[in-house]
């Protein structure tokens, strides 16, 4: 069992920055390939970043590449998402999620809202 307690998001002006942060229980955390969500008012969830369980390797969407920045620290438990130039399009609440299995998540956190304005 993994719990996931996200924190970090908030109001900022664009071209800002944000970290979000997600902290994890369960020592089966550095087992688990994790990911960050977003899902924006009336729209799909989509799938932001992604990190590999060892921390090796990175993916994003292409609408943050460059901006957008996915780490992990196993010794803490935790997975962060560094946000920079920050867009009014980002405003979502952000997820994070721990991958069980091929595009399976087993574990999510409550969400944190973060919101940039024009």
């Amino acid at each position: 069992q993994v719990r996931l307690v996200e924190s970090g998001g908030g109001l900022v002006q664009a071209g800002g920055s944000l970290r979000l942060s997600c902290a994890a229980s369960g020592r089966t955390f550095s087992s688990y390939a994790m990911v960050w969500f977003r899902q924006a008012p009336g729209k799909e969830r989509e799938l932001v970043a992604s990190i590999r369980a060892s921390g090796g390797s990175t993916s994003y969407r292409d609408s943050v590449k460059g901006r957008f920045t996915i780490s992990r620290d196993n010794a803490k438990n935790t997975v962060y998402l560094q946000m920079n130039s920050l867009k009014p399009g980002d405003t979502a609440v952000y997820f994070c999620a721990a991958c069980v299995g091929s595009d399976v998540y087993g574990y999510w956190g409550q969400g944190t809202q973060v919101t940039v304005s024009s």
